[in-house]
């Protein structure tokens, strides 16, 4: 527990004094006001766990487990600050949006529970050879009645996949009763087969909205890197120091894999209309995604080469 609750302090702090950093260079950079930079700050701010979690196979343990929390809580805490945003918008007392943000919370951890506990009775019993798509179906059905009441969906889905993936530790004493153990080993092993399908489909269909969002002469303004590169430097500022505050040990190459990706430009293209920026460049988008990206390739490579000389020379030893 004390594991988690570090990692999602790490992504909440993170994504907190990130965006405000990139909000503020925004206000000064733009001229715009301080709502319209931080609405624009948020998008960036977010760590791509799509990214992430397909990247860092390789690596094993606590680094492993730390980054796949870290990144999958800086999306959903993301998203749930961005829509937190734009529908208080109009509201003008900070206690209003103070009870608007805890109520939605509140209500969205019960109805999280429900979902999470009435899906798995649920799927455990279905007689039909067609689960798993049924079971999508649903979960859109979740997602989107979570939308149209203004409440975090996402927090509902991710605690369906931790008690499924953890149900022994969820269904104790009386409610062990109601759970059929054998066929689950079955479905958990055919719905992480069915996730890895979804995640390449997920990350070709990124490929294609990030093309879409691109315009080729943004790419070629030196303005546009510049800005990307202070950005950039702002990111990894915070990670670091937070790195340096919050964990022990062994901190590569975990301070330097936080890409950016999917969320980043899903989020730009809910922006409404009336806080959009014309003289914000899309090539900033294109900079700050290819350069965390190989940022974080960079390190992995270099922190698997140094795990194979460790390997290599502690080989040696034993055979000498």
């Amino acid at each position: 527990i004390g594991f988690v609750l570090q990692s999602l302090l790490v992504a909440f702090l993170g994504l907190v004094i990130t965006t405000g950093i990139i909000s503020f260079l925004l206000y000064y950079l733009y001229e715009n006001d301080l709502f319209t930079s931080i609405i624009y700050a948020i998008p960036l701010a977010v760590i791509s766990s799509a990214i992430v979690i397909s990247s860092i196979q390789n690596l094993k343990g606590r680094k492993k487990e730390f980054l796949i929390y870290e990144s999958a809580f800086s999306d959903i805490l993301g998203i749930m600050i961005f829509y937190f945003f734009i529908e208080n918008a109009d509201e003008t007392s900070a206690i209003n949006i103070a009870l608007n943000i805890s109520g939605n919370t509140i209500l969205t951890l019960i109805i999280s529970i429900v979902v999470g506990y009435g899906l798995i009775l649920i799927l455990q019993n279905l007689k039909t050879q067609v689960k798993f798509f049924l079971l999508i179906a649903v979960l859109f059905i979740v997602y989107s009645l979570g939308k149209l009441m203004h409440l975090s969906p996402l927090i509902a889905i991710m605690f369906f996949g931790l008690v499924l993936n953890n149900r022994r530790l969820f269904f104790q004493g009386i409610l062990n009763n109601y759970l059929k153990h054998d066929v689950f080993e079955d479905i958990v092993g055919e719905l992480k087969v069915m996730t890895l399908e979804i995640t390449f489909l997920v990350r070709t269909f990124f490929f294609f909205v990030f093309g879409m969002s691109l315009e080729l002469k943004s790419i070629l303004s030196l303005n546009a890197l510049v800005i990307s590169l202070m950005i950039i430097g702002g990111i990894y500022f915070v990670r670091i120091v937070l790195f340096q505050i919050f964990l022990k040990g062994d901190k590569s190459p975990q301070q330097y894999v936080t890409p950016r990706g999917l969320i980043t430009i899903l989020l730009f293209y809910q922006i409404p209309k009336k806080y959009i920026n014309e003289n914000f460049e899309t090539g900033i988008l294109l900079f700050i995604i290819i350069i965390t990206s190989l940022i974080m390739t960079v390190s992995l490579i270099r922190d698997q080469n140094r795990r194979n000389i460790k390997t290599k020379f502690s080989g040696n030893s034993l055979k000498e």
